[in-house]
């Protein structure tokens, strides 16, 4: 859930890869604090992604180019590329109200007021914000100007911000295999001098699945720029940099072949990341920026609905009973929610709001993204000895995402 020192650049700590646990990539956010609970928080039903994701296999990879490490395998001088970049960075720390954790990660500055572009999976499920600035040093609270989930893009805002150095950004359709690059981050979570992940681009226009261990929800990213740079655990959101110092890509996900929290000695270019291409996200934040909502792009907070969800059990057909369309099985409940005042109890199964049908715990993230802090919602659902309910309630202000 975010992300960059003012002194004179020193040589960055390096992470030391470990044993390659084959087929496992983690998003680069890194939890600092345990989670707790279980399944979906309806925020909009956040549903938090620090989780595992799912290698590409090559015959479901969309991949336009091969991996081979032939080509323009260039030299660069990858902390002269770091010095470049790192003051356009920004150190991520969140507080995940309730999930009782803290999480870090990397953002990168557009705006020298402090418009500031990340991964949605760094920033969801938080209660409050708090951004670092690598080129002043100095911390500001943040608020989310708008987030698009299903291509994992987030832009925030920093309250009272000015002069901040910007990033400058390249143009990532000119981006070939072998090309030299530096993911650069917040490796660790651990703030100070942003670390440096130097390698190569191996692949084009890659599809990833990333996958919710805690509650095995998964989602597709696609047209993914793949190197071999040991991009880790709260690097996500910050710069893959080319050779000049512009950035190409936004770190997202990486192998989680090395131990984290090792330290010492060159990273080296074992690893495998992914990130988003530079085009693609700076896309989707001009569209944020221009507040146009659509049925992927959300603008402005989050709204709250106060439970906890998982899918809900279709009827056994051999039971006797009538198979059902599925719905949202509600875990818990928050008091005081918009959920908990319409007389919602764990153990129901939300199935519409607005006479919209909620077909599962995902399907609900989906229709509550279409939704805002004080909406008023008609709910819809099934009790537990199965009569039909419904009530109106009130969304309020929650976690982003």
């Amino acid at each position: 859930m975010s992300y960059y020192p003012p002194l004179p650049p020193q040589p960055p700590q390096r992470k030391q890869p470990g044993p390659l646990r084959s087929l496992a990539l983690t998003l680069g956010a890194v939890t600092l604090a345990a989670l707790i609970g279980v399944g979906f928080l309806v925020s909009g039903v956040g549903q938090s992604n620090h989780g595992s994701l799912a290698l590409p296999d090559s015959s479901s990879s969309s991949s336009s180019s091969s991996s081979s490490s032939q080509g323009k395998l260039q030299s660069l001088d990858a902390d002269a590329v770091a010095q470049k970049v790192d003051p356009g960075l920004v150190d991520i720390n969140t507080t995940l109200g309730y999930q009782g954790a803290q999480a870090a990660g990397t953002g990168m500055v557009l705006t020298s007021d402090g418009e500031v572009l990340t991964n949605n999976h760094v920033v969801e499920g938080a209660t409050s914000i708090q951004v670092t600035d690598v080129g002043n040093g100095k911390t500001y609270q943040a608020k989310v100007v708008g987030y698009d989930r299903s291509e994992d893009v987030a832009v925030l805002q920093l309250e009272n911000a000015s002069g901040l150095s910007t990033i400058t950004t390249g143009d990532s359709s000119q981006v070939s295999t072998g090309d030299a690059v530096v993911g650069i981050g917040n490796a660790g979570g651990t703030g100070g001098t942003p670390s440096v992940a130097p390698g190569t681009v191996t692949a084009l226009n890659q599809s990833i699945t990333a996958s919710d261990e805690s509650s095995g929800s998964s989602e597709q990213l696609q047209g993914l720029i793949q190197v071999n740079a040991n991009i880790q655990s709260g690097d996500s959101g910050g710069a893959l940099a080319d050779s000049d110092g512009k950035v190409i890509g936004m770190n997202t996900a990486a192998s989680s072949g090395y131990q984290f929290g090792r330290s010492g000695g060159q990273s080296g270019t074992g690893g495998t990341g992914f990130a988003i291409p530079i085009n693609q996200a700076l896309s989707i934040a001009k569209q944020i920026e221009a507040g146009t909502a659509s049925d992927t792009v959300h603008i402005g907070s989050s709204a709250f609905l106060g439970v906890s969800v998982s899918d809900a059990q279709e009827a056994d057909p051999n039971s006797g009973q009538t198979q059902g369309s599925g719905g949202a099985l509600i875990q818990q409940i928050v008091t005081g929610g918009a959920a908990d005042q319409a007389g919602l109890q764990a153990g129901d199964t939300l199935i519409a709001i607005n006479g919209k049908t909620v077909d599962s715990a995902t399907g609900l993230t989906t229709l509550m993204d279409t939704l805002h802090p004080g909406d008023k919602v008609t709910l819809t659902w099934i009790g537990q000895t199965g009569e039909q309910q419904s009530a109106d309630a009130t969304l309020a202000e929650g976690p982003v995402g």
